[in-house]
């Protein structure tokens, strides 16, 4: 869903997303204009991600060997989301390197057909000890290009 400098970001439609995962909102994530706080996005975008990636057996952040480090991060809003809402979070991969993976991720109200807002991340995969890059595993990349 990337645009030039030029264009105006639009909602993206579910159909650009190719698995979901329902996020509760919490009473907290609502700041003083009653809608929730922006920095809540990327906490979602973390979420949606490495939970999947955590479900498919690919990340394990206690005894794994490689982490992800996020090296770049942006975000668009369309329309508001606030408690007690449910989010709908789609996640794709946009581009897939030897070392790193930029993310996409859709946040939608439930059920709603555009995303209230869309955003990216690039993680880069470095070794856990040296945090040098390393190749991304096998099993890790047959997880992410499926959501290519």
């Amino acid at each position: 869903m990337s645009e030039t400098k030029h264009d105006k970001p639009q909602p993206a439609p579910r159909s650009a997303y190719k698995v979901f995962r329902s996020i509760g909102t919490r009473w907290m994530d609502n700041d003083a204009y009653g809608h929730v706080n922006n920095v809540v996005y990327y906490s979602w975008f973390d979420t949606a991600v490495n939970a999947y990636l955590i479900e498919h057996g690919v990340l394990d952040i206690e005894q794994g060997e490689i982490i992800g480090l996020v090296i770049e991060t942006q975000c668009n809003y369309f329309s508001p989301l606030a408690f007690p809402q449910i989010v709908e979070a789609g996640i794709r991969v946009a581009r897939l390197g030897a070392s790193s993976v930029r993310y996409e991720v859709g946040l939608f109200a439930q059920d709603a057909p555009l995303t209230a807002a869309r955003g990216h991340f690039i993680h880069v995969y470095v070794d856990k000890q040296n945090r040098r890059p390393t190749p991304l595993p096998l099993a890790l990349k047959s997880v992410l290009e499926t959501l290519l």
